[in-house]
């Protein structure tokens, strides 16, 4: 099998960043300057009726965003939720277009996105909307289809959206990168912008990097006091085989597999199949949210089926969607998991969502 190690992500060394450096303070004057002008009603910032709980980051790439609005939808489910998101790399290009109005599936992964198709997915009676222009979304949401509560995904820069919870979540082997506004980093706004948030979240938190996450939740709350700071475990819980069958994690313990996947920062995939017992040869990368054509999957498969004493070929969920024509061919599984949350997360969002 063609192997691709992840090796750790050193921001300073990124050429791109390099160049990009001396425009990142403009570009992080221009952020924040528009910031100020949503703030202040020079441009408009939607209201959608009902409450809106927002997930988002302050950096690009992987800190966890889909598992938390499955977790949040799973908590509220009582409020009639439904998702908007933009769909990022979806064909849909419709003003609203609907991946799922809580009954059924009605776009396939390439129209959705493969994280809105997932979270349609995992949450079947869940509404997951997509729209560039996120506020049509939630308006559809609450007057076409019911809901009385909208998550929005990625929203910490949507401010064309009211939201009464705003979640930032961080990834706490990552953090923010090199501390540097985009192009200069991969910081989406400057650190102030941290003050619209009301809670923070230290994602993919375990035993190994537990010290780094206590100095990281030290120095948030010293720079934003009054802002709780969270963690959160995100924990392998089960196998997903190529029909979409659940299967216990023993399935596949103490054997030797092969991964692939496609994501912004992938060394964590590997570090939870290991976490389940697998014996990992190899994990082949690709680019985060990367569509896979005929001939990588053909590549996977005959990479896989030259490969002695290797008992399957395991990946993502969100990739698993998108490749479901491997399943028949051979034993191919995704890895399923869970967020789980510090104790108090729940509460702290029930009662901020009973004061709003």
């Amino acid at each position: 099998m063609s192997i691709q190690k992840e090796k750790p992500r050193d921001l300073r060394l990124n050429p791109l960043f390099t160049i990009g450096r001396p425009f990142a303070p403009l570009y992080g004057a221009v952020m924040a300057m528009r910031a100020s002008l949503y703030r202040k009603g020079v441009l408009a910032s939607h209201g959608l009726g009902v409450p809106v709980v927002s997930v988002g980051n302050l950096t690009m790439g992987g800190t966890g965003k889909t598992p938390m609005v499955i977790y949040l939808a799973r908590l509220l489910a009582a409020h009639h939720v439904a998702i908007v998101s933009r769909g990022y790399r979806g064909k849909a290009a419709g003003k609203v277009n609907v991946v799922s109005d809580g009954r059924s599936i009605l776009l396939d992964v390439e129209q959705a996105g493969d994280e809105p198709y997932l979270m349609a997915s995992l949450l079947p009676e869940v509404p997951v909307i997509t729209a560039r222009k996120r506020a049509l979304a939630g308006y559809y949401g609450v007057e076409r289809l019911g809901a009385g509560l909208v998550l929005l995904d990625d929203g910490f820069q949507h401010l064309a959206v009211q939201r009464d919870l705003d979640i930032v979540l961080f990834k706490v082997d990552s953090f923010l990168g090199n501390n540097r506004v985009f192009p200069g980093g991969d910081m989406r706004e400057p650190l102030s912008a941290l003050a619209r948030a009301h809670c923070f979240v230290l994602t993919c938190v375990d035993e190994g990097n537990k010290k780094r996450a206590e100095a990281l939740r030290r120095g948030l709350e010293r720079r934003f006091p009054g802002t709780p700071v969270f963690f959160s475990e995100y924990l392998p819980t089960r196998l997903i085989d190529g029909q979409g069958v659940e299967c216990a994690l023993s399935t596949l313990a103490g054997q030797r597999v092969d991964a692939f996947c496609g994501l912004a920062q992938p060394a964590y995939f590997e570090k939870s199949l290991k976490q389940a017992g697998m014996v990992v040869s190899g994990v082949t990368v690709y680019p985060d949210h990367h569509r896979y054509t005929g001939k990588q999957i053909a590549a996977l498969v005959e990479a896989y089926k030259g490969t002695a004493q290797v008992a399957a070929l395991v990946t993502t969920e969100k990739d698993l969607v998108k490749i479901g024509g491997v399943a028949g061919d051979i034993p191919i599984f995704a890895l399923g998991m869970e967020m789980v949350m510090e104790e108090g997360f729940d509460d702290f969002v029930q009662q901020r969502l009973t004061v709003a």
